[in-house]
């Protein structure tokens, strides 16, 4: 029998992996015959092997550019405990720790080197390179490069000096968040025109996509949520302002949900702490802005949830993206509301951006509202997005589940445009309601409107609903927002035909947003034991036993739990019982390193804990 590859026995013996996910075969085997790349791959592919294995398999030290700090140190963290030799050079190192890395890669000692941009293009840094042998240079979270991006960074603009200076090189740029607009500036930026171009599909199965419009307290709907479906599970809460983080933060709580804040305007020493609790913890909740999340590498974050909208498609699949990284089941949980909207613009318009960049922002916020408002499969709607066509509906989204009842809103639309065009096109959706509705108030009596044809014609519909059916005709295009007016509708040219009765208007009906109920059982163990599917006593007292294990050895060491194994090959140990190192060895996420360090501890628990094989 012939020798399995050198990549193929890295991937083995290093990593604990049989076999390499499409693409991940092909772009390795580029990489190792020197050719340069740029691979599209989701959050949860698999990016980091691409790379990581090349630099194992091909001569030299493999420098990998990296955005942030955590992310270099959770990295090399994993790394190291596989057995590879790894390191990073930031600014949490001290000089002294900076002077001893230096001196291991001159001394060749160093498989994989870390760096920021930044650093990088430092003449000291690009001359201290250009004396060892580099086995590739790999530019990760490569979509910061792009000036239309939500994560852009002008120091990426930069990193195209690495192709004058390192020529013989193999380079490759990833990202999980490019449209064709910035996979085309990658390419331009990085000097990457030679390079060829890997896109994995987009999807990512295992999440199951939310979204609703805002029905009262949002945070009351959040907490329902958590407690019925992720009790105890690692999560991530969006919030749109830094006030909004922490009084959320405070309420989870009080409400008994281990909760932190994480925003820009917290001390840099807080921000730090709270970020390396939420690492190396086990069921912790972080509610952020997002100036969180880009450099997190948590596999076991089990929901993403947003209490207001994103500003584009992107950054919804890129904040969503970190949820369920190692493949088992997560949730994207989304509430927004028509005021998420009208602080969005206006954030927009008030912004130093040029003219061009605020269309195309107007563009993807437009795009965000129009998957919100999606009747139909919002996985199709999402990878049609990032021009991939999904040939069914998924059966994994709100819409396929519990699909939305429509109707026929034309007369009801008619009304409120009517209402918008005849008081004026100067006023906000409140305002306009009371109208519609016939409420009694000094406003609309001292501006006549107590004495308009569409004064207190609405009764059909409760303010809730009026306000819904405003919202939704906004993100059609019928209206807009006047931000210059203090939040008043215009009629723009598209509502025209359904004014004058030529176009039959089909709206979402505005339902009570449904309450999760707990599945039969929770409480008893952890939303992850769920998530893994175990539902039986004996699985579940394992499954305990072996994180109980698992966080111990990470406290000991002083590394989050998921770089001694990820839950998929925690749950694996609970599906195959493995009785001997050789048996444990076949799992996925067991390498040579790992086996030796742990394999008897694991086998010990699994003997104590899961009594005779299935």
């Amino acid at each position: 029998m012939a020798a399995p590859d050198p990549a193929h026995h890295v991937l083995r013996s290093v990593f604990g992996y049989e076999t390499f996910r499409p693409p991940q075969d092909e772009v390795v085997a580029h990489l190792v015959a020197g050719g340069d790349a740029v691979v599209l791959m989701p959050t949860g592919g698999g990016k980091s092997l691409c790379y990581q294995v090349p630099a194992l398999v091909r001569p030299g030290t493999g420098l990998v550019v990296s955005p942030l700090i955590a992310l270099m140190q959770d990295q090399v963290a994993a790394l190291r405990q596989a057995g590879v030799r790894a390191a990073f050079l930031n600014s949490s190192l001290r000089p002294d720790e900076a002077r001893q890395v230096e001196a291991r890669l001159r001394a060749g000692g160093l498989d994989l080197l870390y760096l920021a941009p930044e650093r990088l293009v430092l003449d000291r840094t690009l001359d201290l390179l250009a004396g060892v042998p580099l086995a590739l240079i790999a530019i990760d979270e490569a979509h910061c490069v792009s000036q239309w991006g939500h994560d852009f960074r002008p120091e990426y603009l930069q990193l195209a000096v690495l192709a004058e200076r390192f020529p013989g090189v193999p380079r490759i740029a990833l990202t999980a968040t490019a449209d064709e607009r910035t996979r085309g500036e990658i390419i331009e930026r990085l000097a990457l025109a030679g390079a060829r171009l890997f896109i994995s599909s987009f999807d990512r199965p295992n999440i199951r996509y939310r979204i609703q419009a805002g029905q009262g307290n949002a945070r009351d709907e959040l907490l329902r949520f958590i407690r019925a479906r992720h009790a105890g599970d690692a999560g991530i809460v969006y919030c749109l302002s830094r006030q909004k983080t922490e009084d959320v933060a405070t309420w989870l709580a009080a409400k008994g949900v281990p909760a932190l804040p994480y925003h820009a305007g917290l001390p840099a020493d807080v921000r730090a702490a709270h970020q390396a609790r939420f690492i190396n913890e086990e069921g912790l909740v972080m509610v952020a802005t997002i100036a969180f999340g880009m450099g997190i590498d948590k596999p076991n974050v089990r929901f993403v949830a947003h209490l207001s909208l994103p500003k584009s498609i992107e950054a919804y699949y890129q904040e969503t993206g970190r949820a369920g990284r190692d493949g088992l089941p997560a949730d994207a949980w989304l509430s927004y509301g028509l005021q998420d909207v009208i602080l969005l613009r206006q954030m927009l318009a008030d912004s130093g951006a040029g003219d061009a960049h605020k269309r195309v922002e107007r563009h993807k916020l437009d795009a965000m509202l129009g998957l919100c408002e999606l009747t139909g499969c919002r996985r199709q709607a999402l990878l049609a997005y990032f021009g991939e066509q999904l040939p069914k509906p998924c059966g994994n989204c709100d819409n396929c589940l519990e699909p939305p009842e429509t109707w026929d809103a034309t007369e009801v639309a008619q009304k409120a445009l009517s209402c918008v065009h005849r008081t004026g096109q100067r006023f906000g959706v409140a305002y306009l309601v009371d109208v519609l509705l016939g409420h009694d108030d000094e406003r609309i009596r001292r501006f006549g409107h107590d004495r308009l044809s569409t004064f207190g014609i609405g009764t059909e519909l409760d303010a809730s609903g009026w306000r819904g059916v405003y919202r939704q005709l906004i993100a059609r295009g019928l209206l807009s927002v006047d931000l210059d007016g203090h939040g008043g509708l215009h009629l723009t040219e598209a509502c025209r035909p359904v004014l004058r009765g030529e176009e039959r208007l089909e709206l979402r009906r505005e339902l009570r947003a449904r309450r999760d109920r707990a599945p039969r059982g929770a409480g008893r163990t952890s939303g992850a034991a769920a998530a893994a599917g175990f539902d039986s006593p004996a699985d579940q007292a394992l499954w305990e036993a072996l994180r109980a294990a698992r966080l111990q050895i990470a406290r000991d060491q002083g590394v989050p739990p998921y770089v001694v194994f990820h839950d998929a090959t925690l749950a694996a140990m609970v599906q195959r019982r493995p009785r001997s190192l050789d048996e444990l060895a076949a799992l996925p996420g067991v390498g040579e390193r790992k086996l030796a360090a742990y394999g008897e501890q694991f086998l010990a628990v699994i003997a104590a804990e899961a009594g005779p094989p299935a």
